[in-house]
């Protein structure tokens, strides 16, 4: 209870200052009384609730940021890169943008949210949370790395892989106008366009109780996008478009990976062998699944994909890249179906993915089956 005061003393402050706000705060306290009965942790509710107000509570305009004389020219240039993002993703690709990332919230931290994953040892099936509006989801956030491991631990205990993992963003889906978190200043100009269009289509569109083709959707629409962004504003062959377009193609090539990767471990756990012999073979399986990255690793540019020199590998790691990967292929198919015209591809991907919700994936291959260049 002593969280719920600390949101109900909080709502009382912001009555001098925004009424947006404080029905910000009341849709948090109405969510966790929704939950209350229901089968999700409500202190865990709680405690997110809280920590999304603080991010709330503390942002700062962009513009206000901008118009300081002595900010670091690279910083400079980068929020006027989130700002133009947000501007094209809106006027162009036609992503639901309203007040997002017109602000910026200090964070201390890199990681602003650590997620945990769990799986069987035996399966690529991954554990699933339940919570409101989302659904089921295969991953928990914690605000602390603490809390994650120690969810961790409690995984493990109980039989399941696991994977904790730092998340540098995340999107509240349009409910609230959500702040640039200092954190992904750290990123380049190319990177930062992608994430942000990434976040802003989960603000346009959510599957709720599919997480891995909101994800995937969302991150080929960035990659995407960042290319289609930079084009317009720098050229087809400036150094950001290029570097954009790398990124992409590699998304593309280790999307390929994971197909090729998942499809193997799928066979073994198909294999009706006993559980013993079978996690006996998985191990020679990650082996070869490392060997092989290895390989393609030196071909990748963009964000880092598999940390295997920080991380052992397990069916919860794979399926972290699973959700984010998956398909990449048809989402570019059905781009050449569209000529190249990346704003109907989008629109096309959301009016697909609402033509079958219960598998989209499917809707979306059958679409793009007389694709150009499609085997």
């Amino acid at each position: 209870m002593r969280k719920l005061g600390r949101i109900s003393l909080m709502l009382r402050c912001l009555s001098g200052r925004s009424a947006i706000l404080r029905r910000i705060v009341a849709a948090i306290l109405a969510a966790v009384c929704a939950v209350a009965f229901a089968s999700c942790d409500v202190g865990y509710i709680m405690h997110a609730g809280y920590q999304e107000v603080r991010l709330l509570w503390n942002r700062k305009p962009i513009a206000r940021v901008l118009a300081k004389p002595d900010l670091p020219a690279e910083e400079r240039a980068k929020l006027e890169t989130v700002l133009a993002v947000r501007e094209f993703d809106e006027k162009t690709l036609g992503l639901k943008v309203g007040g997002a990332y017109k602000t910026i919230t200090q964070v201390d931290e890199n990681a602003v949210v650590w997620v945990v994953m769990a799986a069987p040892r035996d399966s690529l099936a991954p554990y699933t949370w339940w919570f409101p509006i989302v659904g089921n989801v295969p991953y928990r956030g914690y605000f602390k790395k603490t809390d994650a491991e120690s969810e961790a631990a409690k995984m493990e205990d109980q039989g399941y892989d696991t994977y904790v993992r730092p998340a540098i963003a995340f999107s509240s889906l349009g409910f609230f106008n959500d702040p640039l978190l200092s954190n992904l200043l750290a990123l380049s100009r190319v990177e930062l366009a992608g994430v942000i269009t990434h976040e802003l289509f989960h603000r346009t569109y959510f599957l709720a109780s599919d997480i891995v083709f909101d994800e995937s959707a969302a991150t080929w629409v960035g990659g995407r996008g960042a290319i289609a962004f930079f084009t317009a504003t720098e050229g087809a062959e400036s150094a950001d478009t290029v570097a954009a377009r790398g990124i992409y193609e590699s998304d593309l090539k280790f999307a390929a990976f994971l197909k090729q990767e998942e499809a193997r471990l799928l066979r073994l756990y198909a294999s009706k062998q006993p559980r013993e012999e079978i996690l006996k073979q998985r191990t020679a399986l990650f082996t070869a699944i490392n060997e092989d990255y290895a390989k393609l690793k030196p071909t990748l540019s963009g964000l880092e994909r598999f940390d295997l020199d920080k991380v052992k590998l397990n069916n919860a790691v794979l399926l972290n890249y699973l959700i984010y990967f998956h398909d990449l292929d048809n989402f570019a198919a059905l781009e050449r179906l569209h000529n190249g015209d990346v704003p109907a591809t989008i629109k096309a991907i959301i009016v697909l993915a609402e033509s079958e919700p219960a598998d989209p994936f499917h809707a979306i291959w059958k679409a793009t089956l007389n694709a150009p260049g499609t085997k």
